[in-house]
């Protein structure tokens, strides 16, 4: 007898939601995790998820490197959905147990220098659009984090702010530095806010506004002010974690105010961080300390023997 393919078992993406959301995964993870599996059992059809193998498996992700250029990262969090599919859900693991992952890219992230997020900061004139980049720079929030906050998160006495459910439904707590209060408590007054809700309320007072509004916010001042560089929200993050670290903070403290689980996500920014790299010395600046390099050779005599080669 032939088993139903996927395409009729509409109950499948439901019940892996519900599986997901018992197990308390944010709704980021649960549709990130959907999203993936659309794409594999498109491709397996007309077999169900119950019918493949691993090489089944090893073939989708090959598909998803070589003929649809996913990049490492895509293709690890595709490989996340499937292994939540088969060991959470089916109590399957040597399924997927043997396959290897695909080595993550080492890249650096883009950090902008304090003139530049000055600059940024000051090119914006919208009183709400201004509060929120700064807040998001001044405490190192996850633009997720920063359009989610509530008025009763500031806790503007202890100089702190509660990030509630962030990555990983973790709580968390955060600096609000107090020389924020003013900025905040200009824009609280204008936008006649009361004590409770949405910091910053979209057009609807009951929802938030938006994490693509506030990246196009960003992009703009980007663009008007010239900088060349890969800027997003988490831009501001990275230059947070940077600027830290080049002020003498010590890596543990930034681990804990980013909510990062592994130091070794931290330790990224000593990568980027002009204090750390601006203490390592090129052999030349000891060549040139020394005289060791002559320069008496006249520019006539070096278009010679440049024309000689």
């Amino acid at each position: 007898m032939v088993k139903p393919s996927i395409k009729s078992s509409p109950g499948f993406f439901e019940t892996v939601r519900q599986e997901m959301r018992l197990r308390n995964y944010s709704n980021k993870t649960i549709k990130s995790y959907l999203s993936c599996l659309r794409i594999f059992t498109k491709y397996i059809t007309p077999k169900h998820p119950r019918d493949v193998d691993s090489a089944d498996i090893q073939e989708f992700l090959l598909h998803l490197l070589e003929e649809k250029d996913f990049s490492a990262s895509s293709v690890n969090q595709v490989f996340n959905a499937l292994r939540f599919l088969y060991v959470e859900l089916y109590k399957k693991p040597f399924v997927i147990k043997e396959l290897p992952r695909p080595q993550k890219d080492s890249k650096l992230p883009d950090v902008l220098n304090e003139d530049e997020v000055l600059r940024i900061f000051n090119s914006v004139t919208n009183l709400k659009h201004k509060t929120m980049l700064m807040l998001a720079y001044a405490s190192g929030l996850r633009v997720g984090e920063l359009v989610r906050l509530k008025i009763e998160d500031i806790d503007g006495n202890r100089g702190l702010i509660h990030i509630r459910s962030a990555k990983g439904n973790k709580d968390r707590f955060t600096i609000f530095p107090a020389t924020m209060r003013d900025q905040l408590i200009t824009y609280w007054k204008t936008y006649k806010l009361g004590f409770s809700g949405w910091l910053f309320p979209g057009n609807e007072p009951q929802k938030h506004l938006s994490e693509r509004s506030i990246q196009a916010v960003l992009q703009r001042a980007v663009r008007l002010n010239n900088i060349n560089k890969n800027v997003s929200m988490h831009t501001l993050r990275h230059s947070f974690a940077t600027h830290l670290l080049e002020h003498g903070t010590d890596l543990k403290f930034i681990q804990e105010l980013l909510g990062h689980k592994n130091v070794k996500t931290t330790e990224i920014y000593t990568h980027v961080s002009n204090k750390v790299l601006g203490k390592i010395q090129s052999p030349i600046d000891y060549l040139l300390s020394k005289n060791e390099i002559k320069s008496e050779i006249s520019d006539k005599k070096l278009l010679t023997n440049h024309k000689k080669q």
